[in-house]
């Protein structure tokens, strides 16, 4: 194992994500800011994948569990970042995320429902669109080209939430009339971002293989997309969360080159 790996690894944030329920976590540089508000993003995709999945009454991975775990990291992620934040533009945003968040959390504890599903879609996607606001600015406070890779490897994170979150509400039978166009824009971006992230000289042997990685299990999601038949939610599930580990291991990786 290289040494850059035994670094992240030691860090609170890749266990946090998967198996454990967060705690106050410490951001140490702005590399790891950039990291860690990048997830946000993420976990809005992801609690709107858990919601669908909840609303399906499928138990498959346990959404109605996970849901709550992500709700307590998105919290302690953006306390942990308004911590550290020093920046007033940074500060701004990081406000308007927080006041967005309120309302939405006390939405997501209540029963989900197809009623309140169009609803709670719109809300994640204005708090996703905020949270890449307040990435962007931590990115650009680096001053460095290694901020924008870190963002565009977290950035994968949560297009591969997206892509699931949008079929998950397909199948529950949510009308979105823009589906197809985010659908096709979510997948063009991963792929795009992709081969720019597999030319990066920061991409080490290590990371090629989660990009290599999750570059084969984008392809279920190609050949869901062009296809007429309905795919099994849980499978859906699966995958997105395998390309989601891979790329969270990869961005903490491109996090903990920098000191």
């Amino acid at each position: 194992m290289s040494h850059i790996m035994k670094k992240v690894l030691k860090t609170v944030l890749l266990p946090s994500l998967f198996f454990t329920y967060a705690h106050a976590i410490e951001i140490k540089n702005l590399s790891v800011a950039v990291d860690v508000a990048g997830k946000q993003r993420m976990f809005t995709q992801r609690m709107l994948k858990d919601y669908a999945m909840v609303g399906l009454e499928n138990h498959f991975g346990n959404p109605k569990e996970d849901l709550k775990k992500i709700m307590t990291d998105f919290e302690n992620h953006l306390a942990a970042l308004i911590a550290f934040n020093k920046d007033k533009a940074t500060a701004e945003s990081l406000d308007k995320v927080k006041v967005m968040w309120d309302p939405i959390k006390a939405s997501l504890n209540e029963k989900p429902s197809k009623e309140k599903a169009r609803k709670m879609q719109e809300d994640l996607e204005k708090l996703l669109k905020q949270s890449n606001d307040a990435v962007g600015l931590f990115a650009k406070q680096t001053g460095k080209t290694s901020g924008e890779i870190i963002n565009i490897s977290g950035r994968q994170r949560m297009l591969s939430q997206r892509m699931a979150s949008l079929y998950m509400l397909k199948v529950w039978g949510i009308d979105d009339p823009e589906f197809k166009t985010k659908m096709t824009k979510a997948m063009d971006l991963y792929k795009t971002s992709l081969e720019k992230l597999k030319k990066s000289e920061m991409s080490t042997p290590e990371i090629m293989v989660l990009l290599n990685r999750s570059g084969k299990a984008f392809r279920f999601f190609e050949v869901m997309n062009k296809s007429s038949s309905k795919f099994i939610p849980s499978l859906i599930y699966k995958k997105s969360n395998e390309m989601l580990k891979d790329m969270n291991t990869a961005t903490g990786l491109y996090a903990a080159q920098e000191k």
